[in-house]
Parts: structure tokens; C-alpha cells; sequence
């Protein structure tokens, strides 16, 4: 099996932990209710993405990112069904990567033997090089295990700013997405090619020009990875915001599409867990957005090649 993978990928994304935790405190639920209403939550995401499915969405892009603490029973039902299934090995909100059941990660990969395993890591060239080294290290370690087995790789990059980088733009988090943040996440994919560090997807923060898509595409793409690709996430953003996101990335050749998570069923969730919506009612909602974002990606890439 070679590196890389280029055939178009949209991922609705439910891995979260401790954001789920937080809404179901918010809504109200009893502690001692809290992780199974957050399991039926994650059933209900499933039961949207289903339902897209049968409402068109392609089944051989369509896949979910589901974690194995509250989405262990979408996971096993997803791989059942035939549908991609990309599944975590961190663990939740940590500023420095580490595997979730440590030692045995790779014991809970073949367990539920998903398409993709995936690694959330927030890392900006301008960390501590102690911080960086030992995120490095234990990324090569997942990256050498997944090769060694020919399974696939999606990395989460996420580079948030030290209190340098955005005090140089006024405080302002839009300008450093915008004028910083780009030119860190190249140099930031260069530092983990040259740990060895090749995966088979990016998952890249959202972009405002695109300009800065085509030279991440071209990035993870240099040195011979013709295959390697990049797909958009949502990092929770307001709707329009992602709509810019995924038409920015759409038709560039590199980026096969998203995986996108609270902003597509956010709202859903959020209404099945205080009771202002039904099972029914939230799965259809998280359908409609998840169709929404697929078929805007898909036009936006035509658009592009005309």
C-alpha cells in the first residue's frame, strides 16, 4: 500500500470528548446520566450521517470520525456497514500529544481496524524545541507502527499562536490566521517530514485565500508524495466561515475535501440534549448540514475547473 491517499474524503467529525462533556453540562444533564446521554448523542450524529447516505451523500467519500470512549458501538456499526471509519489515539485536550490508552494503542487500532487512525497535535515551530521533540517522537513512533501494517494515517494540525506571534498582530486573531498562521503551518509540515513523520491525510485549518491552499497542497506534496492530500476541518467556526473555508480549498488538486465536526451538529446536539429537539428532529438537522457542506464542495471544485 503506498503513501497517500487522493480519492475525495468527507468526514463528519465526532471524536470530541471533553467538548461533549461540556455540553451535556450545560444542558443540564445529571452527572450520573452524563456519559450515556453523550453515547445516544453520538448515535444520534451516526443516525444523521445515515440519513444524508441515503439522501445521496457518495458512500465511497462519506466517512465518520468517531472516538471509542462514547462512540465505541458507531464505530463497530460503521465498520460493519462497509462506511469509512476514522477513529482517534489521543488523548482529549491536551497541549501535547500522547496516546490515549498509552502503551496499548496499537491493540485498540486493530480492535476496531479503522480506515484511518487519526492524531490531533498542536504544534508551532516557535514551541519549546522540548515540547516539539517529544510530540515529534511519539508521532514517528504511531507513524512507523501504521506503516509497518500498511494502515492509514490523518494527521490534525492545529497551530495555535504563542503570545509572541499574536501580540505582533495586535492581538487579533483573524490577522494571525490569516497573515501568520499559514506560512508556520508550511514550516510546520517541513519539521515533520523531516522527522519522518508522513501521513497519509492532513487535516489543515481552514485557509482565507487561496493561494495559501495551493502552496499547502503543493507542501504536502513535495518530495515525490504525489498522493498525500489535504482535507479542510471546521474547528467549530461559524457556518459562513467554514462555507469560505471549504470554497478557498475546493478544486485545488490536493484537497479532496473536509472533516468537519461541531459546526455542521453543534446545533443538533445541542437541541436533542436540552429537549428542544427530538432524535428525529436532530438527526435531520445534522443531515441537512452535512449535505449542505458535501454539495458545496462539489460545486465550488467545478466552479474551479471551468
Amino acid at each position: 500500500m503506498g503513501v497517500g491517499y487522493d480519492r475525495p474524503l468527507y468526514i463528519l467529525a465526532f471524536d470530541h470528548r471533553s467538548s461533549f462533556e461540556e455540553m451535556a453540562d450545560k444542558a443540564g444533564v445529571p452527572e450520573g446520566e452524563r456519559e450515556e446521554r453523550i453515547r445516544k448523542a453520538k448515535r444520534v450524529i451516526f443516525a444523521g450521517f445515515q440519513l444524508a447516505i441515503e439522501r445521496g451523500a457518495p458512500r465511497d467519500a462519506a466517512g465518520i470520525l468517531v472516538d471509542e470512549q462514547y462512540g465505541a458501538e458507531v464505530a463497530r456499526e460503521a465498520r460493519q456497514l462497509g462506511y469509512i471509519l476514522a477513529m482517534p489515539v489521543e488523548k482529549s485536550g491536551q497541549k501535547v500529544f500522547d496516546f490515549e490508552y498509552g502503551e496499548r494503542f496499537g491493540e485498540h487500532i486493530l480492535a476496531f481496524d479503522p480506515t484511518f487512525s487519526k492524531a490531533l497535535v498542536r504544534y508551532n515551530p516557535e514551541d519549546p524545541g522540548d515540547t516539539k521533540r517529544i510530540q515529534l517522537e511519539r508521532l514517528k513512533r504511531l507513524h512507523d507502527w501504521l506503516r509497518e501494517r500498511e494502515r492509514k494515517f490523518l494527521l490534525e494540525l492545529l497551530v495555535p499562536a504563542t503570545k509572541a506571534q499574536l501580540e505582533r498582530v495586535g492581538g487579533d486573531n483573524e490577522r494571525y490566521d490569516r497573515e501568520v498562521r499559514p506560512d508556520l503551518t508550511l514550516q510546520a509540515i517541513d519539521e515533520f517530514y523531516a522527522a519522518g513523520v508522513v501521513p497519509d491525510v492532513w487535516k489543515i485549518e481552514g485557509l482565507d485565500r487561496r493561494e495559501d491552499c495551493e502552496r499547502m497542497a503543493a507542501k504536502v506534496r513535495s518530495g515525490g508524495r504525489d498522493r498525500v492530500s489535504c482535507v479542510v476541518l471546521g474547528r467549530g467556526a461559524d457556518p459562513a466561515r467554514v462555507d469560505h473555508w471549504l470554497r478557498m480549498g475546493a478544486g485545488v488538486p490536493g484537497y479532496i475535501g473536509f472533516a468537519i465536526g461541531r459546526t455542521l451538529w453543534w446545533d443538533g446536539v445541542q437541541g436533542y440534549l436540552n429537549g428542544s429537539l427530538s432524535r428525529d428532529e436532530a438527526a435531520e438537522k445534522i443531515a441537512g448540514n452535512y449535505l449542505r457542506a458535501i454539495d458545496l464542495f462539489v460545486e465550488a471544485s467545478r466552479a474551479a475547473m471551468v
